[in-house]
């Protein structure tokens, strides 16, 4: 079996589309078109490959959609960190001890990202905890 599809660029997993999908998009002045999108991807994916992975990035609330015309228009519902944080919560939010995966995450902490870390929650309240 090939890697290549004739007339398209070698098979990716779909995490790897949505991912370059999702750059593509953060990279874009503003919301783009399934046509854009394929346009803008070369070729590598027909349209109703595109229009399929903008509809699923769509239901993981991963894009933001608004009519533009007869088509949607799509458009990141965040930047690059912000996905980032949401990752973090999400995997903060399955485990069932939020205070030892905290723990274990400041303690793997560098002293400069504590101290950043510590600088974004603000001034302690209570100084003499």
């Amino acid at each position: 079996m090939s890697d290549e599809t004739p007339g398209r660029g070698s098979k990716r997993a779909s995490g790897e589309r949505e991912a370059e999908i999702l750059a593509l998009l953060q990279q874009a002045e503003g919301a783009l078109t399934p046509g854009e999108v394929a346009e803008r991807l070369g070729g590598e994916l027909t349209y109703s490959s595109v229009v399929t992975i903008l509809t699923r990035m769509h239901a993981k609330q991963l894009l933001n959609r608004t009519r533009r015309g007869r088509a949607y228009a799509y458009a990141p519902v965040t930047d690059d960190p912000g996905f980032a944080a949401r990752r973090m919560r999400t995997v903060l939010e399955e485990r069932p001890d939020r205070e030892a995966v905290l723990a274990r995450f400041a303690d793997s902490l560098s002293d400069t990202d504590a101290d950043l870390l510590r600088q974004l929650l603000g001034p302690d309240p209570d100084p003499d905890r």
